[in-house]
């Protein structure tokens, strides 16, 4: 989709008539172009745009992370995407309550509109990740979502950094780090848990006192590592602000083995890895001299 009033145009297809005004364009997320638009009623919408086909394969899925984890989550008042429009070209919903914490600009830099650094937010992180945690992995395989075992999910790295080894030229100082952390029980987590795996502000919704109201983009989510979740607190806020989380995720019932601070550290240290296989995914010249950037960064 080339325009706002192409993607009204779609949306009219499948029975949801918006107006261009004032819509606008958010293009931060890797997988969907996202479109906001008003009906007649002023209820406002949002309106996921695939950017690649691949991206319609998780739909499914999504649906099925989606009606496990909104119970769960309206008891800490936080809500999570409705779908009421699904096909393949097109995700829509009614807006959730709130703004997101951060957006790009048209120049594709961050538009922060809090502070990734308040220890309010990070109270109220842990509270949330306390409580998407607490479903656990019966429950999550009764609704027929992913569900890693423990020892599945270090396979897993070790797969992708194989994986990404094997395409791209990586620098000694990455591979001799990833091996020292495959190799380092105490990270590793001890049980599996619901995640939903790409929680940052942009997929975080704070209304005007700094509530988190809604959690959007659940792709990702699946029962694995707890880090998973933590692990933007820290590239974002540091250190101090992770502690911070946890000290509320413990305080809500969240349960924080002795390695996890340091889980969430090195899964922040592996985003290249994560970068390599979307570029492997999207195949574009652009994604993979990026990806070759990261991985090798001293060439």
């Amino acid at each position: 989709m080339s325009t706002i009033d192409d993607v009204i145009a779609l949306a009219a297809t499948h029975g949801l008539h918006l107006s261009a005004r004032g819509a606008t364009v958010n293009e931060a997320g890797l997988d969907y172009r996202v479109v906001m638009a008003f009906d007649a009623t002023g209820q406002r919408w949002v309106l996921r745009l695939p950017r690649r086909a691949d991206v319609c394969e998780g739909m499914a899925a999504e649906t099925r992370i989606l009606d496990l984890v909104a119970p769960a989550l309206a008891q800490e008042g936080v809500a999570v995407p409705d779908w009421r429009v699904r096909s393949p070209e097109l995700i829509a919903y009614p807006a959730l309550p709130g703004a997101p914490g951060l957006t790009l600009t048209e120049a594709g830099e961050p538009d922060w509109h809090m502070d990734p650094a308040s220890p309010d937010y990070a109270e109220r992180l842990g509270r949330l990740l306390a409580r998407l945690h607490s479903i656990t992995p019966e429950q999550a395989q009764a609704a027929d979502v992913e569900v890693r075992t423990p020892n599945r999910v270090r396979q897993a790295w070790r797969d992708d950094i194989a994986r990404v080894s094997e395409a791209f030229t990586v620098s000694p100082a990455l591979t001799e780090a990833w091996r020292a952390w495959l190799e380092d029980d105490t990270c590793w987590p001890e049980q599996a848990v619901m995640t939903h795996g790409e929680i940052y502000p942009a997929h975080v919704l704070l209304d005007e006192q700094g509530a988190i109201t809604g959690v959007l983009d659940w792709t990702t989510a699946r029962v694995d590592d707890p880090a998973r979740d933590l692990s933007f607190q820290y590239g974002a806020a540091g250190e101090e602000m992770l502690r911070a989380t946890l000290t509320a995720y413990e305080e809500a019932g969240g349960h924080a083995h002795p390695g996890l601070a340091a889980q969430a550290r090195h899964l922040w240290d592996a985003s290249p890895i994560g970068y390599g296989l979307y570029a492997l995914t999207t195949g574009a010249q652009t994604d993979m001299a990026t990806a070759a950037a990261m991985l090798n960064p001293q060439a």
